[in-house]
């Protein structure tokens, strides 16, 4: 079918990181999820690709998975973001971090609009009694982006997270992958109609055409959100996966750009 033009795109899902390990970090991601990685892993790359794509803002990210990473990875972010407005900073928490609290006040005060935890990289499960804490701080302050799912592990399971929603009423969630990587046949089902949004990340080039419909409609477009889950893919064959849904232009133009804006309104300019 014949692509759509959309001025406006922003990719809620990427992750970046410093130019001397953006290497190595690739390799540990694609041993873990038996991937190759697609792209360079940087800031200049995502720019330059996810501008051949016709994508005008990325929100980015990285994830701790030890407590000594999550100042320097909350800085670097930071300062990536600030240098270029086209990129949406979330920040990251590790669940053994000593004082999560003023961690959280310092990611505010750098800019940084959402946090992104991974919980089956972090080892955590995402309702451990460990997060409570961190989850009451988040509450009405910034939007969290979890990696949902993991046909391996439990740490991340879309049950798990619909206990989180149940316990903290006002918290912003957004569940990655649809709501479920690669459990979209057994667990798909558990957080649509939840009051979160889902992304499409790395989850349209393996469901079918219906499939995808039916979680995102079920779901209502309303809270669904576009995101390519750079650096694993590419920007380009991701929105052809998105186009090849066959939604409305309305519906496109709500999950590739509105819902976003929405949602990023209060703390970050989407103009």
């Amino acid at each position: 079918m014949k692509q759509l033009t959309y001025p406006n795109i922003i990719d809620v899902h990427t992750h970046i990181y410093p130019e001397k390990i953006a290497a190595k970090a690739l390799v540990n991601i694609g041993n873990y999820y038996n991937v190759p990685m697609r792209c360079k892993g940087t800031a200049e790359d995502l720019l330059i690709l996810g501008t051949q794509a016709g994508i005008s803002k990325f929100v980015i990210s990285s994830v701790a998975t030890t407590v000594e990473q999550v100042p320097a990875i909350n800085n670097f972010i930071a300062s990536v973001a600030s240098r270029n407005s086209r990129f949406i900073g979330f920040g990251t928490i590790h669940p053994d971090f000593p004082d999560p609290e003023k961690e959280i006040q310092r990611i505010i005060s750098l800019g940084l609009k959402g946090i992104k935890l991974h919980p089956d990289c972090q080892k955590f499960y995402v309702d451990t009694a460990r997060m409570l804490p961190i989850y009451e701080k988040l509450e009405g302050k910034l939007p969290i982006l979890f990696h949902v799912g993991d046909r391996r592990t439990d740490y991340s399971s879309p049950q798990r997270l619909a206990n989180i929603l149940d316990k903290f009423t006002g918290l912003i969630c957004i569940a990655a992958h649809l709501g479920g990587y690669r459990v979209w046949e057994t667990q798909g089902h558990i957080l649509i109609g939840k009051n979160l949004y889902l992304d499409t990340s790395s989850s349209l080039m393996f469901l079918d055409r219906q499939k995808a419909l039916s979680i995102i409609r079920k779901h209502g477009v309303d809270k669904v959100l576009f995101g390519t889950d750079y650096p694993v893919w590419s920007r380009k064959e991701e929105l052809q996966h998105f186009f090849e849904l066959g939604l409305t232009e309305e519906e496109n133009y709500k999950i590739l750009y509105l819902n976003a804006k929405k949602l990023f309104t209060k703390t970050y300019s989407c103009e």
